[in-house]
């Protein structure tokens, strides 16, 4: 298959690009549009802007008996200039740079081209980080990999020399409680085949979150080192590298090999030297590590008061001793790193989805790895929702936004599984009552706040979907009583037994909410409504599985009736001839304090609560439906009616631009740009004060409502959302690599991985065996990735005239398998090919069952053909 184009950006496009760089957990450095290194957030903490002085780049080149050129490998700086002393000194700002740079991004790859008319050679490089599905610890590698390739495309020979410089930035505590950067070594190192320099600071103390180290090495043999430029006054330093550099190519002076105290923290350059013949290309290899494995416990994750637990180490402490043991791995096994990286990425981008799509899953992946995640030294994955400048955004494995994401399922399904034992197995109480936001150490505290209805019943449908990934019953078994737990809350908290942070959900034990329904939206629905009750209707579809499994078929059967009755009353009251609509009422028991009662009457004459959307069609009316497509849970609605429901979120709610619409609230897409409105009301009765955020566009939301609308065959629909949505991260305006909502890097927007899912037409089942593809785009010559809980790899169809060919290929893991589910499949004579051989098979409509179990490893492929 052709690989699909990604976007390339360049000019004014390249101003806000920020391409993460760096390791599950580990913090990352970015890779900016125009070549430079910015946003280093390798502590404990988001640092948004955070520039290191005097890091970067630049190639020298001689063509034979001419006169050298030397530039910092960057692009020109963009505009604007207007800072107090110029443009900041500390990165050589006024020394001359490319013309121009080409930037390509397919994470966890970014490929840029640099163009200028006065160099004598071409030049690009390539930068990523490991990651591969399945493989959590060489995804958590601390490391920025930079492939610089020079080519020489003259007739004669040219001479290169490639500098990378750094400065020493690690602070260490001065007796006032302040930092200082006095006693920073830069030491010049060689093992292994590896050189380089190595940065720390011995003044560090062991359990501050500042002390770390920091290497920049090659496996390069022709390399010449300076551990420290010039110690002296004002640009005395800046003016000797350059000019010896720009000269010669080369740098001279110290080469410590056991550090020499600075008493402001050294520069250090390391340059790569090569002679090229004519026509020849060459790639010189660069690794920055860094290595900072302390942490402070968030604010919000820690208990007030617990000194205990002040400090924390990072699963990095535990993976490496520092920062050139990290080097030292990546070099040992940089060829199997690179190659399963780019099997995957290539994997992604040699499929037939749209080229927006394929931009949407793999750019919300970078997620995962910037500081809205963290990992600690027990191996505990926990995740704010998204990053402010400096300080994380909501803190405590919030499970209303998590609810949405669906990449760390699929990429790395240990991680998921982690975070369900932590909102189960520790913050769910012996009522049932989930904390939505969880401690550190987590079991510690049990947050006393009303459980979120929609985050609660969410994590029981992501139980039954990990399951079904994993196929691990130990895992649902080690649930299971918490799950059943969390489910009945909803009937078991009565209005004279709720305390001050307990709710009344479904106290008549019906199927439907009606009490105070706290949700992702950070206020109470009363009554009735779609989004909430859909949910708990797909809450209570898995666990009616999940009791049937393991033998409880009591349980598993009043939950089906519950399930039946929820559904019965959700399309009599609720479906308005379009869409489903909340019914606005209070529940007998609950009193609602009057700072949450309208200032003002309905058409109705009725004073109702703030913050509900009554007759509006809500963008996340249908989330529990989109879940359970997800999950493999089936309709829980009656399916025309989802289909024309999801349609009138597209229809009413999508909006080509912003021109002509007032929004008070927080504003994501404005002027000329398109997005999909939280809610709308098409027909009339907007509420006096409708719930918070509903004249908002969430990238989160978008993403799921475009997945559902292609689970529901309205594949143009959801493309549509996807292509605007990601129009508006065009690089000038945003960055392309940090979707945005209460934060950046915003865990919401992962639900991006679900149009995969919605595309191919995946369907699961380890348990059973099974897997499926019904793919809802170019139908007649598809291809796509596809993972589940043990392995991952690819899918493709070719649909003939006479015949029908199916390929499904294991990249990574180990797949056992019954039976496969195609859906285009029609009738004729099957053949199934285990690796070449003709395997026994039987076919009942769209399922090829196998005689006998089968086992797929690591590059075996089954083939299906159907003559016709």
């Amino acid at each position: 298959m052709p690989r699909q184009q990604p976007r390339i950006f360049t000019g004014e496009a390249l101003a806000q690009i920020a391409f993460p760089l760096g390791g599950i957990g580990t913090g990352t450095v970015s890779l900016g549009g125009r070549g430079q290194l910015k946003d280093w957030e390798i502590h404990d903490h988001p640092d948004k802007g955070r520039v290191q002085r005097f890091t970067f780049f630049a190639l020298w080149a001689r063509r034979q008996d001419e006169t050298p050129v030397a530039k910092i490998l960057e692009r020109r700086i963009l505009p604007p200039y207007n800072y107090g002393h110029g443009v900041p000194q500390d990165q050589l700002s006024g020394v001359g740079r490319f013309q121009e740079v080409e930037f390509t991004g397919t994470y966890p790859i970014a490929d840029l081209k640099f163009i200028d008319d006065d160099m004598p050679v071409e030049v690009g490089l390539t930068a990523f980080n490991p990651l591969i599905p399945h493989n959590v610890p060489d995804s958590s590698l601390p490391v920025g990999i930079f492939l610089w390739k020079v080519k020489n495309p003259h007739v004669v020979p040219v001479e290169i020399s490639l500098a990378v410089s750094v400065s020493n930035f690690i602070p260490a505590p001065q007796e006032d409680g302040g930092y200082d950067r006095r006693g920073a070594t830069n030491e010049y190192r060689r093992s292994k085949g590896v050189q380089g320099l190595f940065l720390s600071n011995p003044r560090g103390k062991d359990d501050d979150p500042q002390n770390g180290t920091i290497a920049l090495a090659t496996n390069w043999e022709r390399v010449s080192v300076t551990t420290r430029w010039f110690r002296s006054g004002w640009w005395d330093a800046s003016h000797l590298f350059w000019d010896e550099f720009s000269a010669r190519g080369t740098v001279t002076g110290p080469t410590d090999t056991d550090g020499s105290p600075s008493p402001q923290g050294d520069v250090s350059s390391m340059v790569l030297h090569a002679t090229l013949k004519p026509g020849e290309e060459v790639v010189l290899p660069v690794v920055l590590a860094w290595h900072f494995p302390i942490m402070k416990n968030p604010p919000g994750f820690a208990v007030v008061g617990d000194e205990e637990h002040r400090i924390l180490r990072k699963y990095l402490a535990k993976q490496f001793a520092d920062a050139w043991d990290a080097v030292l791995y990546t070099f040992e096994h940089f060829d199997r790193l690179k190659e399963e990286t780019f099997r995957w990425l290539d994997t992604m981008w040699s499929s037939t989805l749209p080229s927006c799509v394929l931009d949407a899953i793999t750019s919300q992946v970078s997620t995962l790895r910037t500081q809205t995640c963290f990992r600690l030294e027990d191996g505990t994955f926990y995740g704010w929702e998204g990053c402010f400048d400096q300080v994380g955004s909501c803190h405590g494995n919030c499970v209303h936004v998590w609810n949405y994401e669906q990449a760390l399922a699929f990429l790395f399904p240990e991680l998921e599984r982690d975070m369900r034992r932590t909102e189960f197995l520790y913050n769910t109480c012996s009522k049932g009552h989930m904390g939505f936001r969880t401690k550190i150490p987590r079991g510690i505290q049990h947050m006393e706040h009303k459980p979120c209805a929609d985050g609660q019943m969410g994590a029981i449908i992501q139980a039954y979907r990990d399951w079904q990934l994993s196929g691990d019953d130990s895992f649902i078994k080690e649930l299971w009583p918490k799950i059943k737990l969390a489910l009945e809350y909803a009937w078991t908290i009565t209005p004279d037994k709720a305390r001050s942070f307990d709710s009344i959900w479904d106290p008549n034990r019906d199927g439907v909410m009606e009490g105070d329904q706290h949700n992702t939206y950070d206020i109470e629905f009363y009554g009735p409504n779609p989004m909430t009750t859909v949910m708990y209707l797909g809450a209570l579809r898995a666990c009616e599985e999940i009791a049937r499994y393991l033998g409880e078929g009591e349980k598993a059967a009043e939950y089906r009736r519950i399930y039946e009755q929820g559904r019965k009353r959700v399309e009599e009251e609720l479906w308005n001839g379009e869409y489903y609509r909340q019914k606005v009422e209070v529940f007998e028991g609950i009193t609602i304090p009057e700072r949450l009662l309208s200032p003002k009457p309905d058409a109705e004459g009725r004073i109702l609560p703030k913050y509900q959307f009554g007759d509006g069609c809500l963008s996340d009316q249908l989330l529990g439906q989109f879940c359970a497509h997800v999950a493999g849970l089936g309709y829980l609605l009656d399916p025309e009616r989802v289909k024309a429901a999801v349609y009138a979120v597209f229809r009413y709610n999508f909006r080509e631009d912003f021109l002509d619409f007032a929004n008070v609230q927080r504003v994501f897409a404005l002027n000329n740009e398109g997005g999909l409105l939280l809610c709308s009301w098409p027909h009339g009765g907007r509420p006096v004060i409708p719930f918070v955020y509903s004249d908002e566009v969430w990238t989160g939301i978008e993403y799921q409502v475009a997945a559902h609308l292609i689970y529901e065959g309205l594949v143009a629909e959801g493309i549509r959302i996807v292509q605007t949505l990601r129009n508006r991260y065009a690089g000038y305006n945003r960055n392309p690599w940090d979707e945005i909502e209460c934060g950046h890097h915003y865990v919401r927007a992962m639900a991006s991985w679900s149009l995969l899912l919605a595309l191919s037409g995946f369907t699961y089942s380890v348990p059973k065996g099974i897997i499926g593809f019904a793919p809802r785009y170019a139908e007649d010559d598809f291809q796509c990735f596809w993972s589940t809980g043990t392995a991952w790899g690819q899918f493709g169809q070719v649909l003939g005239e006479t015949n029908r060919e199916f390929s499904l290929e294991v990249i990574h893991g180990t797949l056992k398998l019954n039976a496969l589910v195609l859906e285009a499949l029609g009738e004729g004579i099957c053949r199934v090919y285990l690796d070449g051989e003709e395997i026994p098979a039987v076919l009942v409509g769209k399922t090829l069952r196998l005689e006998t179990v089968i086992t797929l490893n690591r590059g075996q492929g089954l083939n299906v053909v159907q003559t016709q």
